[in-house]
């Protein structure tokens, strides 16, 4: 009888051991699960936050409306592109609202464009033989407007793109000299170039087009 109690006092403290040891890996993972659930949560919102980021940085209601027109001119003596224009207006559909505060104004006086104060808006020029980063631009507004500087919807800006600087005396353009913003190298005929508008804020715009053959004043480019 003795040696049956003591088996059994045995058996009891190996079956308490197991019962803790058992709770103990219940407990850790439970621990564990808790843990790996809420890593899981936690990346799943930031995947969402980081997706909705991008998609707000990518989306744009801004577009471009209509042909491009390339105005050629006198740049120091040789018949090259000196203008690129083109018009922007923003979805219907959409409240966005850009800022387009240019960086140049024109006056038709002295020697335009004129520096003014820029907004956010940049826009870069690329062709073959010269990159510039921030080259001079002006802005109007055609049809109704609010009279500032904001593009709404139902709204529509002109933009004008300024390759050379004009002496508006002598209606000569001159050649950029590296240290200003503007074309060091004429962009003549069948040539390409790239400009890309970035608002600020959402997807930038590129325009690229290439120039025919021959040169008109005023080329019409789709």
């Amino acid at each position: 009888m003795r040696k049956i109690s003591t088996q059994s006092g045995q058996s009891g403290i190996t079956g308490l051991e197991t019962a803790i040891i058992l709770i103990a890996f219940v407990v850790v993972a439970a621990i564990f699960a808790f843990t790996v659930l809420s890593t899981g949560v936690f990346a799943s919102e930031r995947s969402k936050e980081t997706i909705y980021a991008g998609l707000e940085e990518t989306k744009t209601s801004l577009s471009p409306i209509g042909s491009t027109i390339v105005t050629t001119g006198n740049v120091a003596g040789t018949t090259a592109a000196v203008k690129v224009t083109f018009n922007l207006a923003v979805s219907v559909s959409s409240s966005e609202v850009i800022d387009l505060s240019p960086p140049y104004t024109f006056d038709e006086t002295g020697t335009d464009p004129d520096i003014d104060t820029a907004g956010p808006a940049v826009v870069s020029y690329t062709d073959r033989e010269q990159h510039i980063t921030s080259i001079p631009w002006t802005a109007s507004f055609l049809g109704g407007n609010n009279n500032d500087n904001l593009l709404d919807p139902g709204e529509m800006a002109e933009i004008t793109v300024w390759l050379h600087p004009v002496n508006t005396g002598t209606n000569v353009y001159s050649l950029g000299t590296g240290s200003d913003s503007y074309l060091t190298d004429r962009l003549l005929a069948n040539e390409t170039f790239t400009l890309t508008f970035d608002p600020g804020s959402g997807a930038v715009i590129n325009i690229q087009r290439t120039l025919p053959v021959r040169l008109d004043a005023i080329l019409h480019l789709k």
